[in-house]
Order: structure tokens, then C-alpha cells, then sequence
């Protein structure tokens, strides 16, 4: 078939890793059609919107970038996935020019509905009860068309109905992968050239609450134990009570998993997490830090934080403050408390004021600066391994890349684009927030190391 038939998709990606993925691997369903993957900006045959839903912002950016690909080619298939898409189906039907609506799950009928659209140039809503929903769809990707850390999606859902969040209803309950299916994923992409896979999930750390005797930690062993040749393995995200004796025991013993966890807060007041319907207390938080930190002494540890939540006093995030800043978390994302419609924390009497929010926001940030700068300068000196991603554009000079060390210290270095995604040893020669420089000491040959 020559080139000047095949059909054309564009894609677009709103929101989070798990997006992200998920973008790849409808795009895998397409090339195996023979369809040719096209810039955003072009014109294309089919548009995919893969969008957003956690904020309100999100919906409202997910409907713009809808009309952006109507307006590219009105003649094209629009066809639009993701969280916005299951939550709110009828609202983007209504957008004229959208001829697919797919949810979060059953993206494998997407180019069966594409056909269909094409033969009866009727619009279709593909979007079924994700609260039904009790398997993990299985979706792979065995490449990425970013090529340096590969994420793995693990498990799909949440069942926690936190009161500011909208997700379970957007992914339905938790479910996770069969071990086996993530075994061979693992072991393609590693094959493929990935050093690092990030397990990636709505609510990763969850993975195996559904399964009968099989958890996390006992993933993480397997995957250690069965996939040949991964160097890096990181969690993207853990919730605290996610984090039992068994998975600090694996951290301490395994040498592929990282020294970063990524444990969200969301507020360091029991009278907040309470309001939120968090399923765990500071004290409880605090336990399970001290525990990580008796295993792995040098552990970063990055949040999450919502501030000016419904009812937040004065005090209450004077307690957040201190716990941060007690526990010396190695970086935070702050976010100003934002109503989503249809949650509980929406309809809460007493909304926080907007500047009262900004503010608090800026103090936390300048706390987390803080703690950033101070848990890289105890790497000053020392000799690290960082996977160098992409060429660093901030300081205009040839030659620059930056690349994340195993715990999550940004670097940048003199580098070539043969070293991209590779692991190098670099010495820190000057620490700091937010990046450390470093200067090149050679590449880690793969040499096999017989375990």
C-alpha cells in the first residue's frame, strides 16, 4: 500500500501518566491497522481526544482541544476517550462535529466504531456503566514514542471516594492486571531499550486488593526475580496505607526498585483528612514515614498537596506546614483546593477564599524549595546514576542533558545523544533545586550482571 493512501490519526493527551499510556496503546491498535500517526496540528483522517475530568478546568480544556480538531478537518473522525468522555458522555455528543464517544474502558472497539461511523454517518456513544466493570482491560504498549522511561499500567479503578474527587466515577473500581500479563509487558519493554519502568496506575499502590493472595510487594519480587535486563523499577504512586512491613522489606532488599516513593498527603490535619474521607491519620502517616526512613536512610519522599480545602483554618494549615516540613519531603505539588462539580467537597459550606488559597500555596512552595535544596545538597560530592532524557534547553549551551537519578535529583550534564536513555554515573558538583549539575564520569557498559 503506498504511502499516499494510508489513513492518518492525530492524538491528543489531556491529563495524567495514565493518559498517557493509554494514548499509546490505542495508538498501537491503529498502527497495527496500517494507519499512520500524524502530528495534532495537521490535517488528519481521525482525531482521538483522550481526556480529562479531575477539575472542572479539565472538562473546559478537553471541550477546546474537541472543536480545535473540528475546526483542523471537518470532514475528519473525531473521536473522543478518556475520563471526560465516561463521566459525561451526552455533554460531548452535543459538540457538533463529534462523531465517537468511548469511555475509559472498551477502547479496543474504537476502530470497529470508526468503520461503522464511516458506513452509516451515524454518531455513536460507546460508553457502557464503568461501575460494572470488574476486569482490568488489558492494553499493550510495547513502545513509547517518548523513548526514555517506560510506564507500565498495573491496575485501573479506586475505591476510596475521597470527597474532592471525581475518579472512581470516571474508572469505575479498582481492578488490577494479571501479574503475568505485567511480567511480559515489563520484559518487552526492557527488550525494546528501557532501562526504568514506572508502574503506573488510578491508584497503583492498591494493586492485588482484588486478587486472593497476591499484593504489591509480591509484583514487585516478581518482576525483580522473572524480567532480565531492568535496571530501574519505580512506583509512581503509593498511598500510605499502601505501604506495609512487606513493601518496606522489598524496598530494603531489592535492587532494582528505587529510592523514591511518591506517598500524596493531601493534608497534614486530622480534621482535614477527615473532611476529605482519607483513610488514614498524621499519626499513622507519620509511623509509617519513620519505618521507610530506618530501611532506606537516604529515601526521597514526594506529595501531593491540596490546600485551602472547604473549612481549612489558619491552624489547620499552620499543622500541614509543620508535618512537611518535620518530615522533610524531598519535593511537593501544592495545589489551591478547586471545586469539581458532582463531588461532595463542592457542596461543603464554607468554601475558602481565592487569595487566602494563593497564599497559603506560595508559603507551602517556598517550604518545598527549601526542602528540595536541603535533601540534594546531601548528595554533593557524591557519585550517582542518572538516565539522561533530552537535551537541556535552559541554559543555552550545546551539549547539556538532563536525566533523573534513582531518587529523584534532577540532572543536568555534559552529555551526547548516544547516551540518551542509558544509565551514566555522573559526580554532583553542585546541588540545588530545581536542578543539580553534574559532570559526566562514563556510561554503565550492559554488562550482565549474573544474579
Amino acid at each position: 500500500m503506498s504511502n499516499e493512501l494510508r489513513k492518518t490519526v492525530a492524538m491528543y493527551t489531556l491529563g495524567c501518566k495514565v493518559n498517557h499510556y493509554e494514548t499509546e496503546a490505542i495508538w498501537q491498535l491503529f498502527k497495527e491497522q496500517n494507519y499512520e500517526r500524524v502530528d495534532f496540528e495537521s490535517t488528519a483522517d481521525v482525531y482521538v481526544i483522550n481526556t480529562c475530568t479531575v477539575t472542572n478546568t479539565g472538562d473546559k480544556k478537553s471541550r477546546q482541544v474537541i472543536r480545535r480538531a473540528i475546526r483542523k478537518n471537518p470532514d475528519a473522525v473525531i473521536c473522543v476517550t478518556g475520563c471526560y468522555a465516561q463521566t459525561s458522555p451526552a455533554e460531548i455528543m452535543a459538540i457538533p462535529g463529534v462523531d465517537i464517544v468511548v469511555g475509559t474502558q472498551d477502547r479496543t472497539k474504537m476502530l470497529a466504531y470508526i468503520e461503522q461511523y464511516q458506513n452509516e454517518r451515524q454518531p455513536i456513544n460507546g460508553v457502557s456503566n464503568i461501575m460494572k466493570a470488574r476486569v482490568y482491560e488489558e492494553l499493550d504498549v510495547p513502545a513509547f514514542t517518548d523513548r526514555t522511561r517506560a510506564s507500565l499500567k498495573i491496575q485501573e479503578g479506586c475505591n476510596n471516594f475521597c470527597t474532592f474527587c471525581i475518579i472512581p466515577w470516571a474508572r469505575g473500581l479498582m481492578r488490577s492486571r494479571d501479574p503475568k500479563a505485567v511480567m511480559e509487558q515489563a520484559q518487552q519493554l526492557v527488550d525494546a531499550g528501557y532501562k526504568e519502568i514506572v508502574l503506573t496506575g488510578i491508584h497503583t499502590g492498591g494493586y492485588g486488593e482484588d486478587m486472593k493472595d497476591y499484593n504489591l510487594a509480591q509484583l514487585l519480587r516478581d518482576i525483580e526475580k522473572n524480567v532480565t535486563g531492568l535496571k530501574r523499577l519505580r512506583i509512581s504512586s503509593i498511598e500510605a496505607s499502601q505501604i506495609t512491613d512487606e513493601v518496606i522489606e522489598v524496598l530494603q532488599q531489592s535492587n532494582i526498585v528505587v529510592r523514591h516513593l511518591h506517598i500524596p498527603l493531601q493534608s497534614g490535619s486530622n480534621s482535614v483528612l477527615k473532611r476529605m474521607r482519607r483513610k488514614y491519620t498524621m499519626e499513622f502517616f507519620a509511623d509509617r514515614l519513620n519505618r521507610l526512613r530506618v530501611a532506606l536512610p537516604d529515601l526521597a519522599i514526594t506529595s501531593d498537596v491540596i490546600v485551602g480545602f472547604p473549612g481549612e483554618t489558619e491552624e489547620e494549615f499552620m499543622e500541614t506546614y509543620h508535618f512537611i516540613k518535620e518530615h522533610r519531603f524531598s519535593e511537593l505539588h501544592v495545589f489551591p483546593y478547586s471545586k469539581r462539580t458532582g463531588t461532595p467537597a463542592a457542596r461543603m459550606e464554607d468554601q475558602i477564599d481565592e487569595e487566602v488559597k494563593n497564599e497559603r500555596v506560595h508559603r507551602l512552595i517556598s517550604l518545598s524549595d527549601q526542602l528540595a535544596k536541603k535533601y540534594a545538597s546531601q548528595f554533593e560530592g557524591e557519585v550517582l546514576e542518572i538516565i539522561p532524557e533530552e537535551p537541556f534547553k535552559e541554559m543555552n549551551e550545546e551539549g547539556k542533558y538532563v536525566g533523573y537519578t534513582d531518587n529523584y535529583l534532577r540532572v543536568v550534564v555534559d552529555a551526547t545523544e548516544e547516551m540518551v536513555g542509558k544509565l551514566v554515573k555522573v559526580k554532583i558538583v553542585q546541588s540545588g533545586y530545581p536542578y543539580n549539575k553534574g559532570q559526566f564520569v562514563r556510561v554503565l557498559e550492559d554488562e550482565q550482571v549474573s544474579s
